[in-house]
Order: structure tokens, then C-alpha cells, then sequence
């Protein structure tokens, strides 16, 4: 995809209306208030020695630098947003719902940030028209693909 398609992408997701229910589609997850897309995906690194993974890390990362620094000419400069705090307070692997019991707080998670802190460890944020709008840099794995994803999202970040 180009930066052209990936900014058509994220004006697409803006503007569509958010799923009633949890799941995937097309065009990537979504649920009640959020979107997830996947503007590109890697291959995977089952078979690298390490040198294939660092460039395309940092493919990635230029990536979603690349298309921040166009975003800044419509919402300003991006607030940098660490998930690593949300994957700490997630039980188990991080991909988990969190249920009444789960932690003493009672804290939960909303999605689509408990699930995004399982594999994107900052986003790029921006906040418009009443909705988040945000890039990220995800990894399940280190053998996993990389996903260079865009989230629309009007939940709030814990």
C-alpha cells in the first residue's frame, strides 16, 4: 500500500460507523467504539538470523513516523502514547478480557487498548472530531509478522 492508500485507509475508518458487535471484517478488527486496520503486513521471521527482523523493524517504525509527520498538517503533533503500563496490568498474556474477579482494583481495560497492549508497545495519538485516531508499530512475536495498524477509536485511553 501506499501512503496515499494509507491515508485514504484512515479517512475511511473515520468515517464509517463502528461495529455493534466484537469481530473482523476486512478491512480488520472492530467492535462497539473502535476500528483496527492493517495498513501493511510483514512476512514472518521463522527463518532470519536477526538481520532481516531489525530492518524490517525499522521499516515499520519509519513507516508510522512517515505517515505521522503527514497527519501533523491535519490534527498537529501526535501525542506519544506507551501501552507498557496496560500490558503490565493485563493478566496472563495481555490478550485476556479482564472479568470482575481477574484484578483487587476491579480495574478493566476497554478494548480495543487491552488488546492493543498485547502487541504495539507506543502509539502516535491524535484526537479528532470527537474521536482518537492512532498508528502503531505491532508485533505478537518475534517469528510473527510485523502489522503497521491505524485505530479510530472514541473509548477513551485508560
Amino acid at each position: 500500500m501506499s501512503t496515499a492508500q494509507h491515508l485514504a485507509a484512515i479517512d475511511l475508518l473515520r468515517s464509517r460507523e463502528f461495529p455493534a458487535e466484537h469481530g473482523r471484517s476486512q478491512d480488520g478488527d472492530g467492535g462497539p467504539g473502535y476500528r483496527i486496520a492493517e495498513l501493511m503486513t510483514s512476512d514472518d521471521f521463522w527463518e532470519d538470523d536477526g538481520t532481516r527482523w531489525e530492518a524490517t523493524a525499522d521499516q515499520y517504525e519509519a513507516e508510522r513516523d512517515g505517515l505521522s509527520v503527514l497527519l501533523v498538517d491535519r490534527w498537529g503533533a501526535p501525542q506519544i502514547f506507551s501501552l507498557e503500563s496496560l500490558f503490565e496490568r493485563t493478566p496472563g498474556d495481555g490478550g485476556e478480557e479482564w472479568s470482575s474477579g481477574d484484578d483487587a482494583a476491579g480495574e478493566e481495560i476497554p478494548e480495543p487498548w487491552n488488546s492493543l497492549s498485547s502487541s504495539v508497545p507506543d502509539l502516535h495519538l491524535w484526537r479528532a472530531d470527537g474521536r482518537w485516531i492512532a498508528l502503531g508499530v505491532s508485533q505478537w512475536d518475534r517469528e510473527l509478522p510485523f502489522q503497521l495498524l491505524a485505530v479510530v477509536t472514541e473509548i477513551d485511553p485508560p
